[in-house]
């Protein structure tokens, strides 16, 4: 059985598919920074806006706040989201409000980045498999002509091509997934400091909530 063109067909696929692994992971990098970038302020900027927010709250405008959280230069950002639903059920226990806060928090702005995230790590994982793979489908071709003495197997040049191709996807595969477990890494730092700071600017505004609130 002549195995060739089956092997060629593999050794091609196996390239287009990490290229196309490549392509998808870089890809989801790219939207999960690109989201953390829009959902954080700069710490200048918080105050800024918790500046802001506090003239609302002191003046009991809590209408004109929600309408503020919710115009194009603040509508994209983290803490002015949450700062919205905190106005908007202000009524609730503050352990309950808190606790739908976090909730809300998880649900509307990490779940998005995590679904992405596990696409990333889904194309981290896959490289080195894919790599691997290749490995496997090379050795199979250079023992087969090892085997097969009419094609070349005592000849060392004929066996190059398929051990150069075991190798090489191997090092392709690493190489793709080396640089997106690093970028994961940025991506999960980036998304804890943006937690920390939607926290810190929460626990300053809901403090100014309650104390508006108690005056009420």
């Amino acid at each position: 059985m002549n195995t060739g063109p089956i092997f060629g067909f593999i050794s091609n696929g196996i390239y287009f598919a990490l290229g196309a692994v490549a392509v998808h992971g870089l890809y989801m990098a790219i939207l999960c920074f690109r989201i953390v970038s829009q959902k954080r302020y700069s710490e200048a900027a918080a105050g800024e806006f918790l500046d802001t927010a506090r003239e609302y709250v002191d003046k009991g405008d809590f209408d004109g706040l929600v309408e503020l959280c919710d115009s194009p230069p603040y509508w994209k950002k983290a803490l002015p989201q949450m700062v919205q639903i905190a106005v908007v059920n202000r009524d609730r226990p503050a352990n309950k409000l808190r606790a739908l806060l976090a909730e809300r928090f998880d649900r509307d702005i990490l779940s998005e980045l995590e679904y992405k995230i596990s696409w990333l790590n889904t194309a981290v994982k896959s490289a080195p498999m894919l790599g691997l793979l290749g490995t496997v489908t090379g050795m199979i071709q250079a023992f087969a002509k090892i085997a097969d003495k009419s094609k070349g197997g005592g000849d060392p040049t004929a066996l190059a091509d398929d051990i150069s191709f075991a190798l090489f996807t191997t090092a392709i595969g690493l190489i793709i997934a080396i640089p997106l477990v690093m970028l994961g890494a940025a991506i999960h730092i980036r998304m804890s400091r943006l937690q920390s700071s939607v926290q810190s600017g929460l626990t300053e505004f809901l403090e100014d909530l309650d104390a508006a609130m108690e005056e009420e």
